[in-house]
Protein backbone atom coordinates (compact mmCIF):
# COMPACT_ATOMS: atom_id res chain seq x y z
CA UNK A 1 0.00 0.00 0.00
CA UNK A 2 1.09 3.43 -0.92
CA UNK A 3 1.65 6.63 1.33
CA UNK A 4 -2.18 7.11 0.00
CA UNK A 5 -4.39 4.47 0.23
CA UNK A 6 -6.92 3.96 -2.39
CA UNK A 7 -10.07 2.47 -1.79
CA UNK A 8 -12.98 1.63 -4.28
CA UNK A 9 -16.40 1.03 -3.09
CA UNK A 10 -18.70 -1.54 -5.31
CA UNK A 11 -22.25 -2.00 -5.59
CA UNK A 12 -24.74 -3.20 -8.19
CA UNK A 13 -26.18 0.28 -9.39
CA UNK A 14 -23.56 2.34 -7.83
CA UNK A 15 -26.16 4.21 -7.02
CA UNK A 16 -26.68 3.69 -2.95
CA UNK A 17 -24.24 1.99 -0.78
CA UNK A 18 -21.33 2.70 -2.71
CA UNK A 19 -21.89 6.30 -3.39
CA UNK A 20 -22.71 6.62 0.53
CA UNK A 21 -19.62 5.02 1.53
CA UNK A 22 -17.72 7.13 -0.96
CA UNK A 23 -18.80 10.45 -0.04
CA UNK A 24 -18.65 9.28 3.86
CA UNK A 25 -14.85 8.31 3.11
CA UNK A 26 -14.10 11.19 1.36
CA UNK A 27 -15.53 13.39 3.83
CA UNK A 28 -13.86 12.24 6.81
CA UNK A 29 -10.72 11.04 5.59
CA UNK A 30 -10.09 13.75 3.40
CA UNK A 31 -6.79 13.97 1.34
CA UNK A 32 -5.41 11.14 3.29
CA UNK A 33 -7.40 8.54 1.33
CA UNK A 34 -7.67 8.05 -2.85
CA UNK A 35 -11.64 7.57 -3.11
CA UNK A 36 -13.77 5.54 -5.81
CA UNK A 37 -17.32 3.86 -5.96
CA UNK A 38 -18.61 1.78 -9.29
CA UNK A 39 -21.36 -0.39 -9.84
CA UNK A 40 -21.02 -3.71 -11.80
CA UNK A 41 -24.41 -2.39 -13.18
CA UNK A 42 -24.76 1.03 -13.09
CA UNK A 43 -28.21 3.19 -12.77
CA UNK A 44 -29.48 5.91 -14.02
CA UNK A 45 -29.02 8.10 -11.33
CA UNK A 46 -28.26 8.16 -7.57
CA UNK A 47 -30.76 7.18 -5.26
CA UNK A 48 -32.75 10.21 -3.83
CA UNK A 49 -33.21 8.82 -0.78
CA UNK A 50 -29.53 8.60 -0.51
CA UNK A 51 -28.68 11.87 -1.77
CA UNK A 52 -31.25 12.82 1.16
CA UNK A 53 -30.03 11.25 4.07
CA UNK A 54 -26.72 12.71 3.26
CA UNK A 55 -27.44 16.13 2.68
CA UNK A 56 -29.19 15.94 6.04
CA UNK A 57 -25.17 15.17 7.50
CA UNK A 58 -24.41 18.04 5.54
CA UNK A 59 -22.42 16.06 2.38
CA UNK A 60 -23.63 16.63 -0.71
CA UNK A 61 -23.74 13.76 -3.58
CA UNK A 62 -26.22 15.42 -6.01
CA UNK A 63 -23.92 15.61 -8.53
CA UNK A 64 -22.41 12.21 -8.18
CA UNK A 65 -23.26 10.03 -11.43
CA UNK A 66 -23.30 6.03 -11.29
CA UNK A 67 -20.11 4.38 -12.64
CA UNK A 68 -19.48 1.27 -14.38
CA UNK A 69 -17.39 -1.32 -12.66
CA UNK A 70 -14.06 -1.53 -14.76
CA UNK A 71 -10.95 -3.74 -13.62
CA UNK A 72 -8.82 -0.72 -13.67
CA UNK A 73 -10.62 0.43 -10.93
CA UNK A 74 -10.21 -2.40 -9.49
CA UNK A 75 -6.56 -2.95 -10.17
CA UNK A 76 -5.89 0.78 -9.38
CA UNK A 77 -7.52 0.75 -5.69
CA UNK A 78 -5.35 -1.09 -2.92
CA UNK A 79 -8.73 -1.87 -1.20
CA UNK A 80 -11.80 -3.04 -2.90
CA UNK A 81 -15.39 -3.08 -0.50
CA UNK A 82 -17.93 -5.00 -2.36
CA UNK A 83 -21.69 -4.27 -1.09
CA UNK A 84 -23.87 -7.44 -2.73
CA UNK A 85 -21.95 -7.35 -6.04
CA UNK A 86 -20.46 -10.79 -5.32
CA UNK A 87 -18.28 -12.20 -7.68
CA UNK A 88 -18.73 -9.86 -10.56
CA UNK A 89 -16.20 -7.94 -9.10
CA UNK A 90 -12.50 -9.20 -10.36
CA UNK A 91 -9.54 -10.61 -8.05
CA UNK A 92 -6.41 -9.68 -8.61
CA UNK A 93 -3.31 -11.27 -6.44
CA UNK A 94 -2.01 -9.00 -3.37
CA UNK A 95 -5.29 -6.97 -3.09
CA UNK A 96 -7.50 -6.49 0.24
CA UNK A 97 -11.20 -7.36 -0.46
CA UNK A 98 -14.19 -6.81 2.45
CA UNK A 99 -17.42 -7.13 1.86
CA UNK A 100 -19.55 -5.12 3.91
CA UNK A 101 -22.85 -6.73 4.42
CA UNK A 102 -25.22 -3.33 4.33
CA UNK A 103 -29.10 -3.89 3.56
CA UNK A 104 -30.16 -1.89 -0.38
CA UNK A 105 -31.34 1.09 0.22
CA UNK A 106 -32.85 1.03 -3.46
CA UNK A 107 -36.82 1.61 -3.69
CA UNK A 108 -37.20 2.90 0.35
CA UNK A 109 -37.45 5.84 1.62
CA UNK A 110 -35.15 8.54 3.51
CA UNK A 111 -36.14 6.66 7.04
CA UNK A 112 -35.15 3.70 5.85
CA UNK A 113 -31.79 4.74 4.45
CA UNK A 114 -30.87 6.72 7.42
CA UNK A 115 -29.73 3.56 9.80
CA UNK A 116 -27.83 2.27 6.35
CA UNK A 117 -26.16 5.74 6.11
CA UNK A 118 -25.10 5.39 10.20
CA UNK A 119 -23.99 1.89 9.42
CA UNK A 120 -22.01 2.88 6.49
CA UNK A 121 -20.24 5.70 8.54
CA UNK A 122 -19.71 3.51 11.32
CA UNK A 123 -17.57 0.93 8.82
CA UNK A 124 -15.67 3.62 7.20
CA UNK A 125 -14.85 5.37 10.47
CA UNK A 126 -12.94 1.81 11.31
CA UNK A 127 -11.75 1.82 8.09
CA UNK A 128 -9.80 4.77 8.21
CA UNK A 129 -8.56 4.34 11.89
CA UNK A 130 -6.55 1.24 10.07
CA UNK A 131 -5.46 2.70 6.95
CA UNK A 132 -5.25 6.76 6.94
CA UNK A 133 -5.63 7.68 11.01
CA UNK A 134 -4.78 11.10 11.66
CA UNK A 135 -0.96 11.55 12.70
CA UNK A 136 -0.21 13.54 15.52
CA UNK A 137 1.02 17.35 15.07
CA UNK A 138 4.66 17.29 15.37
CA UNK A 139 5.91 19.67 18.31
CA UNK A 140 7.03 22.95 17.14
Amino acid sequence: MSDKPSVLFVCVHNAGRSQMAAAWLSHLAGDRVEVRSAGSDPGDQVNPAAVEAMREVGIDISSETPKILTVDAVEESDICITMGCGDTCPVFPGKRYLDWQLEDPAGQGVEAVRPIRDDIRKLVEDLIEEIAPEKPEKPA
